[in-house]
């Protein structure tokens, strides 16, 4: 008993881990696309509302990732205007990116941490070379698929009900300040529309590698059944044939 109670834990912890390592993987994604920002400046008109063009707007775009994975603790952009060359944004909005880097750190830390836990209980699993460790792994994937979807689903319904309310929350409990309430390029530049179809992207691209990876493994465990009940069953009709020949 006390040799299963660790890989128990192990598994546990497995399923409880997928959905982190989803999300994160998801919002790792979001932060990090080029297409994600670009495609919301064409979607809301962002080159009319701010009056930059769109090759502009690509280099903000690029230079925000760019800060995002770098080592500096403030944003510094840069943009032109009508031949006028100004610091995008104000104090209180490079207070904010401070604080929105610090998010993506810990969304990436944890990221880091369930991908390596996740992994390496899969690679030991199907290093074992057992059919009911890989079984296991299959069964815990499903779980861990299914709670996922649940709290996708969860997100997904209260992003529709009432997204705004949803969004004020996150920020009241993310920052221990008001500058994301700060007005000037940084909402321009991302309205609350983009960070409600934001918001649906990452829902739907973690619901959607979760429903692969609980296909996959739904299909392990069918196939498996299939198999390991096939030899029961040819084996009890191979006795009952012997025994009808005796009789």
């Amino acid at each position: 008993m006390r040799l299963k109670i660790p890989g128990i834990t192990a598994r546990w912890l497995f399923v409880l881990c997928l959905p982190f390592l989803l999300l994160t993987a998801s919002i790792w994604w979001a932060a990090n696309s080029h297409w994600l920002y670009t495609s919301g400046f064409d979607r809301y008109d962002v080159a009319q509302t701010t009056g930059l063009s769109q090759a502009e707007l690509e280099q903000i775009a690029t230079e925000l990732i760019d800060y995002f994975n770098s080592g500096e603790e403030f944003v510094n952009i840069t943009a032109s205007k009508d031949g006028q060359s100004f610091e995008l944004f104000t104090e209180d909005e490079i207070l904010h990116f401070r604080d929105v880097k610090g998010l993506f750190r810990l969304d990436f830390y944890v990221l880091l941490g369930t991908g390596i836990f996740v992994a390496g209980y899969a690679v030991t699993s199907l290093l074992w070379r057992r059919p009911q460790y890989w079984r296991g792994l299959a069964k815990a994937t499903l779980i861990g698929g299914g709670i996922t979807l649940v709290l996708m689903l969860a997100l997904g319904i209260g992003t529709f009900l009432d997204f705004d309310q949803l969004f004020l929350q996150f920020h009241l409990l993310s920052f221990s300040n008001e500058f994301w309430s700060t007005e000037g390029y940084m909402v321009l530049l991302f309205p609350r529309d983009f960070w409600y179809n934001t918001a649906i992207y990452c829902a739907a691209a973690t619901a959607g590698v979760a429903v692969i990876l609980g296909g996959v493994a739904g299909g392990y465990l069918l196939v498996t059944k299939k198999s390991i009940s096939q030899p029961l069953d040819s084996t009890a009709n191979t006795e009952n044939g012997e025994r009808t020949s005796d009789g």
